[in-house]
């Protein structure tokens, strides 16, 4: 404990026993779920006790569910109607009070998730900037829509409206950036929302709930806790749900869908899965390559769903590649977050490792080798980044996603041959293309962006900026999420149309003068 700085150890577990349900901080009396870390406080290693979560089910799901429909009641509620720049105060208010929480937030991501001291701090700076940006991009969507237009003798005010209620699920490797990039523009929109926080992560939630309470009406913002089937099922059962808004994996995403008892009436919003490839050129400049793919592959320890996770490399090229790859591998530093200049963290599932190690194994028996001489050495918390080649499609770790620390890399000849894997995959998020000659590279980049939906040019694969869209094919994606899209993502076109006559004219501009209507107004926020 003595290595640990002060302000980063856990004097005492935090006991989490309040949960938000219409605007009210309710005490929580049943069973609690324990919150351990892997990583360890005392010489001899043992799991950290973080603190205790509720471990709700049906009652409280069926509660969280009814206060959020009731608050936006058929689109008549408070906030579904309440004008834009209340709304906007609303969210003005949570993010000067979130501010406040930083230090709090920052120690729980690194103990919850193994998140390194600069990535937490950056993950929480990035939240607060999505935000401010989502603000101004409401306020710019309102000043577009803040007119009239005329076609075929027909005067119309087109605005975008609410959906209703919003079911929002984070992921457990960005639990506050991605779960807010969910939440915030659903809520900005006028939709109200039910907030599960994710498996891992959990607790970092706790310093931001009087904020939600004081900042937005009751039953606006619900947040509950406990497992996905205990919890989820149940608000999905209701049918009250008129969004789902999952980061994570498609069969949760398919299991919550089937739940629905009118899945026409359900909007998607997903994240999901992804194997995104790296295919370096043999004339790529193999030191950008090579930093560039050490980066995509092992950022956070490859838990993102933008990590890259196999690497196409032609023959001519292979052999120098692995060798120097390799030794980039080796030489990244592991310990635990707060440790300065720590690339490598310990893993936040505790069974991780012993996933990892099922993956190299299979790989080895089918004909590939570890590369590098660190590859697959064990400690408590962690498993090493093995560098597994040569690759084939025989292998577990070409097909699955291995959200972890294993690279497994494949040499071709032909780059019809990655083409055709990309194209074959149920997954089609990204690709990053390492390479100079344009007259390769023009016909690859045609080809790559009806496969994918980002290709990276000389660089890893990557969610931001966040002005840029954020979405994917096949099984990696529904909808679309920017700070643009995403408000686009939570609401609907909805308008107002009469007929181009005297009567019809003079009532419309009544309303424009009196005010009265927080639809029907030519008003706009600078």
């Amino acid at each position: 404990m003595n290595t640990i700085p002060l302000e980063y150890q856990i004097i005492k577990p935090f006991l989490q026993d309040t949960y938000l349900v219409n605007g009210e901080l309710k005490k929580w009396s049943g069973e609690f779920t324990q919150v351990f870390s892997t990583i360890s406080s005392t010489d001899n290693y043992n799991p950290t006790l973080l603190g205790s979560i509720p471990a709700m089910g049906e009652t409280v799901a069926n509660e969280v569910t009814n206060a959020a429909f009731n608050a936006y009641n058929n689109g008549q509620g408070l906030w579904p109607t309440m004008k834009v720049i209340d709304r906007i105060k609303c969210m003005q208010n949570f993010v000067t009070q979130m501010k406040a929480t930083r230090s709090e937030v920052v120690k729980l991501l690194m103990w919850e998730i193994g998140k390194s001291l600069a990535d937490s701090e950056k993950e929480f700076d990035r939240t607060v900037d999505y935000i401010y940006d989502t603000i101004e991009d409401y306020k710019e969507l309102d000043r577009t829509n803040a007119r009239f237009t005329k076609s075929q003798g027909i005067n119309a005010m087109v605005r975008r409206g609410p959906l209703g209620v919003v079911l929002c699920l984070g992921p457990y490797n960005y639990p506050l950036n991605e779960t807010f990039a969910l939440l915030i523009p659903a809520m900005i929109m006028g939709n109200t929302v039910i907030f599960k926080p994710a498996k891992h992560g959990v607790l970092l939630i706790s310093p931001l709930l009087e904020a939600f309470k004081s900042s937005f009406p009751k039953g606006v913002v619900n947040i509950v806790y406990g497992r996905g089937r205990d919890v989820a099922s149940p608000i999905m059962k209701s049918g009250k749900v008129a969004v789902l808004a999952l980061i994570g994996n498609s069969k949760s995403a398919i299991a919550l869908q089937d739940q629905h008892p009118n899945k026409n009436r359900l909007r998607l919003v997903l994240g999901l899965e992804a194997k995104n490839p790296a295919i370096i050129l043999p004339d790529a400049d193999l030191d950008l390559a090579i930093q560039e793919c050490v980066a995509g592959t092992l950022s956070f320890n490859g838990q993102r769903c933008t990590a890259l996770k196999i690497l196409y490399v032609h023959e001519a090229i292979a052999d120098e590649f692995n060798r120097r790859f390799s030794e980039k591998v080796d030489a990244l530093p592991f310990g635990n977050p707060w440790e300065k200049g720590v690339l490598l963290t310990p893993l936040p599932e505790k069974d991780k490792p012993a996933y990892i190690q099922e993956l190299i194994d299979d790989a080895k028996n089918k004909g590939a080798a570890i590369l590098n001489k660190k590859g697959g050495q064990h400690s408590e918390n962690y498993i090493f980044p093995a560098v597994l080649f040569p690759v084939n499609k025989e292998m577990r770790v070409y097909h699955e996603e291995q959200f972890g620390p294993v690279i497994p890399v494949l040499s071709f000849k032909d780059i019809q041959e990655p083409l055709n894997d990309m194209a074959e995959s149920n997954y089609g998020q990204q690709v990053s293309l390492f390479g100079k000659d344009i007259k390769t590279i023009a016909p690859l980049i045609d080809t790559l962006v009806n496969i994918v939906c980002r290709v990276n040019l000389n660089s890893s694969c990557q969610r931001g900026p966040d002005v840029y869209p954020f979405t994917g094919r096949k099984d990696s994606a529904v909808a679309t999420l920017s700070i643009h899209d995403a408000l686009r993502s939570f609401s609907i076109r909805t308008f107002v149309a009469s007929k181009d006559n005297d009567y019809n004219n003079e009532i419309l501009q009544a309303l424009l003068n009196s005010k009265e209507s927080n639809f029907i107004t030519t008003d706009y926020i600078l």
